[in-house]
């Protein structure tokens, strides 16, 4: 059976969840699975629970914690990333120093300074970790759970000749949303979603085979649902698709709404989760910080079961490994025109058939134009941010900076670039040395 490295293992609840999908497949119950992070105290408890759920589930897998990256990824088959390089500091520049200059980001780790500068910072590390796999696990497959999404998998591609697909959950959840605003049950949505990761657009979306963007359109007229997602029914208003990932995330990939403070507020929703002002995820992430790094401490051992959560990678691995087919939505390289009016070098979100076979990316032909060039924003940025990273390039960092949509709708060039060098200086003990 398969070996399955969890690089980055720390993150407790995330891992416990993949480790619970894997188990949870009869054919995957006896793979060996390591668990890797240079957090001993965290891979400790992740592995405590994992070694519960196997013996409560009365599974034969076996769990190998390990601290050494290396000793982890000899001889897998599977290699499933979602490391946080540099911690709280770097992440509280790439949002406050922005600021400052009148930048305001909500998540900021995808695009924008903040995703720009978290891909400098953490290229580097996925790059040590794909030449290991090089190394001792050169057949095996990359899966990718780290942001910035495009911009990890990218520079791998580009940079070594691992195999490396990126999984994201942000089409399964705008199914879900979409279904609960057209009042329909989730499992009877039919849908066909391409274009980047966080910026993919429902092409078509059916409910027994009744086009649901009527319903949609209408559904966004009433205020208490437009007030849930304001920023994607506008866009859906303007540009004639529903795009993936939240309003919050997609308020800032667009230069439209976040340089007026007054309509960042009236954009942002009733609740908490809907709400868009600067430095969301940041203060959420200080907030919680106690609380992550003992995630797990209300969890009973004697209690934990094995349960199957929405992600990809478990039902992918299992695809592979026992030839079931499915369709799953993963970011791959472009190369072969999945999505012919993007660039074949760029990194598209599109609809995957897996199985026995591997992964095949189905063929999009074209995205409508508008689409296609809302995607094209964000591509220029990911290409120059990662030849910055990949080249320690001091010039495609600052031209990354200067094509964000966002930032060019808030700052002149000459702002940006000394935005762009404070950033620089801030974060050298993260970023790679640029000439």
């Amino acid at each position: 059976m398969p070996k399955i490295a969890f690089i980055g293992a720390g993150s407790m609840v995330f891992a416990k969840n993949l480790v619970g999908d894997i188990l949870s497949f009869e054919a995957l119950a006896d793979s060996t699975i390591a668990l890797m992070d240079i957090d001993e105290r965290r891979l400790a408890r992740t592995t405590e629970v994992a070694e519960a759920m196997v013996e409560n589930g009365r599974v034969d897998a076996t769990i190998e914690p390990t601290t050494d990256r290396r000793e982890a990824l000899d001889g897998a088959d599977y290699v499933l990333n979602m490391i946080n390089v540099g911690g709280t500091e770097p992440f509280e520049n790439e949002i406050r120093i922005p600021e400052r200059y009148g930048v305001e980001q909500a998540i900021g780790d995808t695009l924008g300074p903040g995703g720009i500068f978290r891909g400098l910072r953490t290229v580097p590390t996925m790059l040590e970790l794909a030449r290991d796999m090089e190394e001792v696990c050169p057949d095996a497959l990359l899966l990718n759970y780290t942001n910035p999404m495009a911009i990890v998998c990218w520079a791998v591609d580009e940079a070594t000749d691992v195999d490396i697909v990126g999984l994201c959950h942000s089409v399964p959840h705008t199914a879900e949303a979409i279904a609960e605003y057209v009042d329909v049950p989730r499992s009877e949505l039919d849908y066909w979603v391409a274009g980047i990761n966080h910026m993919a657009w429902f092409l078509e979306c059916e409910w027994r085979e009744q086009d649901v963007y009527p319903l949609l359109r209408d559904a966004m007229r009433d205020d208490e649902t437009y007030r849930k997602d304001t920023v994607r029914f506008e866009l859906l208003e303007h540009f004639g698709a529903f795009v993936t990932e939240s309003s919050h995330h997609n308020s800032e990939y667009h230069p439209y709404f976040r340089t007026d403070p007054v309509l960042i507020e009236e954009l942002s929703g009733a609740n908490f989760a809907e709400r868009m002002p600067t430095a969301t995820y940041l203060e959420g992430w200080k907030e919680r910080s106690e609380e992550r790094d003992d995630a797990l401490a209300d969890v009973d051992p004697d209690d934990v079961s094995i349960e199957r959560s929405e992600e990809y990678a478990s039902r992918l691995i299992h695809s592979i490994e026992t030839g079931t087919p499915r369709r799953l939505n993963l970011n791959v390289r472009n190369d072969a025109g999945h999505i012919r009016n993007l660039e074949t070098d760029a990194c598209v979100e599109v609809p995957c058939l897996v199985d026995g076979t591997g992964i095949r990316p189905c063929s999009i032909g074209k995205l409508p134009p508008q689409l296609a060039a809302l995607n094209r924003t964000n591509v220029n940025v990911q290409r120059l941010a990662v030849e910055g990273a990949l080249e320690g390039d001091r010039e495609a960092v600052h031209r990354a900076v200067k094509l964000d949509p966002l930032t060019a709708a808030e700052l002149d060039l000459d702002t940006i670039h000394e935005m762009t060098e404070e950033l620089i200086a801030a974060n050298e003990a993260y970023i790679p040395a640029l000439r």
